[in-house]
């Protein structure tokens, strides 16, 4: 799920070496593959921290890292919609899979492409792989980049980072709310979609053991976003067609007949 920000609140983002490059001008830099170093398929609890190999080094011997054997690695892309794994459901990890190298990789992978973009979630479908897999997390610089009286609307409130493999969601009440949603599928447009205001996920962490999730308001919409992706559904298959909209026009007025944005 991308991170929705209006066209005044855009940042640039630097790359690993150069000047900044803006990314709205430039929409070959989201889809081509970028160097980095390779995690070693360790959790990452920090965005900005580079992937480092299993030698603790300071951030000026990492920098230096002269003499030092470095694997280097590149992202995958981000598939965009119509691309067959997109709409097609993806399958279990089997319990014999998720210590291996390659699903962990999956995952180091799925946590660096949402981080560049950025987004607050990424489903493994979006990178080619047809696993049920989702990484997930809001930060309080995305958080403050918009108004404050949409984040208190939409109930949103930082969290760290989730992996979760072959998740299971269930809805806890009937409530639900409208608002925008994007997604780093669908590149530059957004629309309303309906969610409901708490879920429960239940599923297995990186490192095979069960994790449960309560969530609510935005994390819950979240949630709820990746883990269609698992089942083939994208957002603009539940969306409000009417809204459906550029994000130059995210701002501009509904037309007549379509819903307000809130809790229903």
């Amino acid at each position: 799920m991308e991170v929705i920000r209006r066209l005044s609140q855009r940042f640039t983002p630097t790359p690993l070496a150069g000047k900044p490059i803006n990314l709205y001008k430039t929409p070959q830099f989201l889809h081509s593959t970028t160097p980095i170093i390779q995690s070693q398929h360790k959790p990452i609890l920090n965005p900005n921290t580079p992937f480092s190999s299993s030698t603790s080094r300071s951030p000026a011997s990492w920098l230096s890292g002269f003499g030092m054997i470095k694997k280097i690695t590149k992202l995958p892309r981000i598939l965009q919609a119509g691309h067959p794994v997109l709409h097609e459901p993806a399958r279990e990890v089997t319990v014999e899979e998720i210590g291996s190298d390659r699903v962990q990789k999956i995952i180091d992978d799925m946590v660096q492409v949402m981080r560049r973009r950025p987004g607050v979630g990424l489903a493994a479908p979006q990178i080619g792989i047809p696993l049920k897999i989702i990484v997930l997390e809001d930060l309080k610089e995305y958080i403050a980049e918009a108004p404050e009286e949409e984040n208190i609307a939409q109930d949103r409130r930082p969290f760290d980072l989730l992996v979760i493999l072959n998740p299971k969601l269930r809805k806890k009440s009937d409530k639900s709310a409208i608002f925008f949603e994007g997604c780093l599928s669908v590149r530059g447009y957004r629309a309303l979609v309906e969610r409901y205001l708490e879920v429960e996920v239940n599923g297995l962490g990186r490192d095979g053991k069960p994790i449960k999730v309560e969530a609510c308001g935005w994390q819950a919409r979240i949630l709820q976003h990746e883990c269609d992706h698992l089942e083939g559904t994208m957002y603009v298959d539940k969306m409000v067609k009417r809204t459906f909209r550029t994000i130059e026009n995210v701002d501009l007025p509904l037309a007549n007949g379509c819903p307000k944005q809130g809790v229903r």
